[in-house]
């Protein structure tokens, strides 16, 4: 797999790769010297940050600024188009966003992804290129990231929880498997992410969620991948979180 480091950050202000990924496959913590736009063009990817955890469904795209530590993983196959924006010309969003990708977008960044290392700045490629910055720019942000905490602990926990969305464990039980008392757990907790734990997982599960209902999967196979005891209940939480029933969600 090639990185921004392949490739002189005077070689070109953009330079755009596509590479396949099989389901499973796990690119550990790095960073790169080049900001980057991460576009899933079939199949679902997560990307953590120390900060931030995302979930990355088909059709939208992930911004993560230069020298941004991360680390992506596949959970199914991947069809992965990347973009390699020199900071000095990115004027683009400054901290790490899901963004939507719309159909010119795409076809720009497909386009690009095509493009030789050392294409014409001054002839039609490189006007591409920098229309393809501005379209960057005004893409709207979508909501499938969640906070991640910084104590060593509770990362463990939530790493799990974003593992396996289903895991129905209380805090009790994530409380002893980490280590801390009930009330130390809540209580930090809440200090580092500005929400309690069950608001917290129940965000997981929705950003799970949207995820797999935009790549096709039933509502009722989704209410019980990501924890739900029916797909009432998930098509209830949906609603109250979204403002609309996730078969709404899947028409539009």
């Amino acid at each position: 797999m090639k990185h921004s480091q392949d490739y002189p950050l005077n070689a070109r202000p953009m330079i755009g790769l596509e590479d396949e990924y099989p389901a499973g496959f796990v690119d550990p913590w790095h960073c790169h010297e080049r900001a980057q736009f991460l576009y899933a063009s079939a199949g679902v990817m997560s990307v953590v940050t120390p900060q931030t955890s995302f979930v990355i469904p088909p059709q939208r795209a992930v911004w993560l600024p230069a020298n941004t530590m991360h680390e992506v993983s596949c959970r199914g196959a991947v069809s992965l188009r990347t973009l390699y924006i020199d900071p000095v010309h990115d004027n683009a969003p400054d901290s790490c966003r899901v963004l939507e990708v719309s159909d010119f977008l795409k076809a720009l960044v497909l386009e690009v992804v095509k493009f030789p290392a050392a294409y014409d700045l001054d002839g039609r490629e490189g006007r591409i290129a920098w229309l393809l910055l501005d379209e960057i720019r005004r893409m709207p942000g979508a909501p499938y990231h969640v906070p991640m905490p910084s104590d060593p602990r509770l990362v463990h926990a939530c790493r799990a929880i974003i593992a396996d969305p289903a895991d129905r464990r209380d805090i009790d039980a994530w409380s002893v498997l980490v280590g801390m008392s009930r009330r130390t757990f809540t209580r930090t907790f809440k200090q580092e992410l500005g929400m309690g734990f069950a608001l917290w997982r129940q965000q997981v599960r929705l950003m799970q969620a949207v995820s797999l209902l935009a790549s096709g999967r039933s509502i009722t196979s989704v209410a019980l991948d990501v924890g739900y005891e029916s797909p009432s209940a998930f098509t209830a939480m949906f609603h109250r979180a979204f403002g609309e029933p996730p078969s709404a969600y899947v028409s539009r």
